[in-house]
């Protein structure tokens, strides 16, 4: 803990640290909750960034900088939203990265990069919304994405290729031919359901490269708990921006609703537990279209329930190559963790192909 402290004090803070402590539960970063002298509450949250997935850290940091200058700029009347009592749903000066002392918002380890945000008080995430709050979810990511559509400083990509699911579906089958830790005959079943289904699912990609489908600025991980919320269930803001990068509006669409949509977990055991909720999705569909009005191209709009079954399609391809390569990019708590994602996510594709498929 002491090695923590440390590394918090490279930073340009206000008061004495005087505990940090592990905060969350990230597939990706590593995080903590940083207390200081004369305060009960966290005041800032300290995050290493995984530089073995965001490999290009200066390039990281300017993409966050540069959208929340631009949404800063917006000012506070624009980003009003709702009830909120911040006022300030798009606000974002209060989690962008604070200085470290003699450079600029990371500080560098020994090879590992920490960066330092100020913790937003009172505030909660939730694993799970109503659909009340996913109509509010899809307002604000479809108004995150408005707000940042007339950002003409370029950003960059910052995890090439992630959202591609032709990429995804090469690692796939890159995954098979090497077997490296012979895995591949357990998951059979999985592999022939999606590679059936390939053609139909790498739609996106092909209207790319017709030049039908453009790519906007998408947050590009539009989980439910990348939001905060007050007490009172009021969006507070939207967080984790490492992903922020060129994309389909499909990526934060259907991201979001392969966690929210889904009556399980991520990682569920328990198949039976697991269905696509369709008022969560007719929700965040209503609120998503209000907060995109007159930005969509049709083309997007039509294609939307497409994005819904993109995302459990991709995230199985992602979980199930993991597991075939022996775990190497996303944590696990026991051996056949990716596996049961792999199923988990599965029975969300099915479920939403079942509803969503005319």
């Amino acid at each position: 803990m002491n090695d923590l402290k440390d590394i918090v004090s490279k930073f340009e803070i206000a008061g004495k640290v005087t505990d940090v402590k592990p905060m969350g539960e990230g597939l990706i970063n590593d995080t903590y909750k940083v207390f200081v002298e004369h305060c009960d509450k966290p005041r800032y949250v300290l995050q290493r960034i995984n530089n073995a997935i965001f490999q290009d850290v200066d390039m990281l940091m300017d993409n966050i900088n540069k959208v929340t200058t631009h949404l800063r700029k917006k000012g506070k009347e624009t980003l009003r939203f709702y009830n909120t009592k911040r006022g300030n749903l798009y606000y974002m000066e209060e989690i962008s990265p604070l200085p470290t002392v003699g450079r600029n918002d990371v500080g560098g380890d020994g090879g590992k990069y920490w960066r330092l945000m100020d913790f937003v008080p009172d505030s909660i995430t939730y694993q799970a919304v109503t659909p009340e709050y996913s109509y509010i979810a899809g307002k604000s990511f479809g108004e995150f994405e408005s707000l940042l559509a007339d950002l003409y400083q370029p950003l960059g990509e910052i995890i090439p290729d992630f959202h591609n699911i032709e990429f995804r579906l090469k690692q796939l089958r890159d995954a098979v031919s090497e077997d490296r830790v012979g895995r591949v005959a357990e998951v059979q079943y999985y592999l022939d359901e999606i590679f059936k289904r390939e053609e139909k699912m790498t739609l996106g990609e092909r209207l790319f490269r017709e030049g039908k489908l453009p790519k906007r600025v998408c947050h590009c991980d539009t989980k439910v708990n990348n939001m905060l919320f007050d007490k009172e269930g009021n969006v507070l803001c939207i967080i984790d921006l490492d992903t922020v990068m060129p994309s389909f509006v499909f990526s934060d669409y259907g991201d979001f609703l392969r966690t929210a949509a889904n009556t399980g977990a991520e990682d569920d055991p328990n198949l039976d537990n697991i269905d696509f909720n369709m008022e969560i999705y007719n929700a965040f569909t209503k609120g998503y279209l209000e907060g995109t009005k007159g930005f969509l191209l049709p083309i997007e709009k039509e294609n939307l329930p497409y994005a819904a079954l993109l995302f459990p399609y991709m995230q199985t391809v992602r979980f199930l190559a993991d597991y075939i390569n022996g775990d190497t990019y996303y944590k696990i708590k026991y051996p056949e963790h990716n596996l049961v994602r792999t199923k988990a996510q599965w029975r969300l594709f099915e479920r939403a192909e079942a509803k969503l498929t005319p």
